[in-house]
């Protein structure tokens, strides 16, 4: 088994888990599954339903025939919306105290959905539900702990026992993957540490009474165990922790939080910084490591918010901070406040592109260009890792298609001048054919009107409808072009409706891409 209980609960109540439905939970409510304490055992206490169990438990099936979701199999499930999306990297389905009551076997499925998604949007067909863990056996009262390798993030899980029974705790343990669609379109200054940003403590020299990954939680610190914190240092030396960042970006201002440290908060403490994507923290922490000061040595005081910016070396793009408390003690959070240039984001909207289950890439491509073929290619060509791959990897694809594929790709297009899109279109794709015919809503009516029946002659003569990179061009360009190319022979006007069509889909993988 990988060690991948170092990794995030991505499930857990701290960052937003909930468990939003169950099949049945007669005797022991489905919020039991995600609380943060081990599980307990009380010996005399008893409900009216009866032995009262911390943990999700359903009854005991007696129908004939009876089914619960998806298959024809007894089985009880819970559907989790996870705190933050991630890939998973392993669960821990525990059943700690279930020894004749716990299900035989279970199974874990996934998806990604909006996450606010309703039960019945993801109950339906156009959910796509991938079983990251196929069905595995369970041994009562244990930590039965499971390794997954599934390269997708995913927002929900939807855990399966059979055929019924209780669970105690269930931990999905993983690495953070933010839509940074939904974050600010990662334009403005943003918490880049933040865990919910994908940020990360990788490594940190000691945590004997706090541990290291709480600096970088939601909200401020509950009390002194809601943060970092070392044990008293008696020889030569310091303390510290190395961030890595959710994404490359300038730092424009730190926050320092010794919230709850009173007489036990470090003394002074320094920021470095460095720009080094991919390293792990064992590499961060030798000696010939690329750190640079970001912030020098300041002195802290207990119990307080402290906040810097002016202070700041102007240090350009970093993927770390290392924070070096001196000599020792605890720290509740670290904020470093930065913002994303141009490139980083593009980086980030193709990370985001590789994560997507197959489905929900492919729909996202077809918005791009509504060519089946083209974007299966892009979807098997996946991971990408870097925008020049994806560009390459789509003019090769591209360079596959032909006739029929455009011919499908055309009849998705709007007619240039349209002033209501069509209804069956995806909103995304509305909003780029939008801004992408601009310059048809500055038009007059004349122009209008003749762009129309242009689209008519066009369509008439070449039975498709007419594809031009319209993006830039005013209506009386757009115009014009119609008209010369209606003079086109039908053979070279399809080779050059699909040159505009790919120019249109390379603008539109630009967009995908830039949150």
């Amino acid at each position: 088994m990988s060690d991948f209980t170092d990794h995030f609960d991505l499930a857990s109540l701290r960052l937003g888990g909930s468990v939003i439905a169950t099949s049945d939970d007669f005797f022991a409510e489905k919020e039991n599954l995600l609380l943060p304490h081990a599980a307990v055992w009380k010996e005399h206490e008893y409900t009216d339903r009866g032995k009262w169990m911390d943990g999700w438990e359903s009854r005991r099936k007696r129908t004939p025939g009876y089914t619960s979701g998806p298959g024809t199999e007894w089985n009880d499930w819970a559907i989790v919306r996870l705190g933050v999306p991630g890939i998973v990297r392993g669960v821990d389905v525990d059943t700690s105290f279930f020894r004749g009551n716990y299900p035989e076997s279970c199974s874990i499925e996934a998806c990604a959905a909006p996450i606010d998604a309703p039960l019945d949007v993801l109950e339906s067909e156009k959910t796509e539900w991938v079983e990251i863990l196929p069905r595995k056996t369970l041994e009562g009262n244990s930590h039965n702990r499971f390794a997954i390798e599934c390269p997708f993030a995913f927002t929900h899980v939807r855990l399966r026992i059979f055929p019924d029974g209780g669970v105690a705790r269930l931990r999905v343990h993983g690495d953070v993957a933010p839509d940074w669609r939904r974050i600010g379109h990662a334009k403005g200054e943003i918490d880049l540490a933040a865990v919910e940003h994908g940020g990360d403590v990788l490594l940190a020299s000691d945590m004997f009474f706090g541990e290291r990954r709480n600096l970088v939680m939601p909200g401020r610190a509950k009390n002194m165990s809601d943060g970092w914190e070392t044990r008293r240092r008696r020889g030569p030396g310091s303390d510290w922790a190395i961030v890595k960042l959710g994404a490359v970006g300038s730092v424009s201002r730190i926050e320092i939080d010794t919230n709850h440290f009173k007489g036990n908060f470090p003394d002074t403490c320094k920021l470095e910084a460095c720009l080094a994507p991919g390293a792990s923290g064992e590499e961060l922490s030798k000696p010939d490591a690329p750190w640079r000061e970001l912030l020098a040595t300041v002195k802290l005081q207990a119990h307080t918010r402290h906040y810097y910016e002016t202070e700041l070396a102007d240090l350009g793009p970093v993927s770390h901070v290392r924070l070096n408390v001196y000599p020792d003690g605890g720290v509740s959070r670290l904020r470093v406040h930065g913002t994303l240039d141009t490139e980083a984001r593009r980086a980030l909207g193709v990370t985001r592109l590789d994560a997507l289950p197959p489905l929900a890439a492919k729909k996202e491509l077809l918005a791009c260009a509504a060519s089946s073929r083209w974007a299966d290619a892009l979807v098997k060509a996946r991971p990408f890792g870097t925008w020049d791959k994806l560009a390459l990897e789509a003019a090769r694809a591209w360079k596959e298609t032909g006739p029929e594929d455009w011919r499908e790709a055309f009849a998705a297009h709007p007619r240039i001048g349209e002033r209501e899109a069509r209804a069956d279109r995806a909103g995304t794709e509305k909003s780029w054919s939008k801004s992408e015919q601009a310059g048809m809503s500055h038009t007059s009516d004349e122009t209008r009107a003749k762009m129309a029946a242009a689209n008519r002659a066009y369509e008439e003569r070449f039975g498709f409808v007419y594809i031009v990179c319209a993006s830039g061009k005013s209506g009386e360009e757009l115009l014009a072009v119609a008209e010369r190319r209606l003079k086109n022979e039908p053979e070279a006007e399809l080779a050059t409706a699909g040159a505009e069509l790919f120019a249109i889909a390379n603008l539109r993988l630009e967009k995908l891409c830039e949150p």
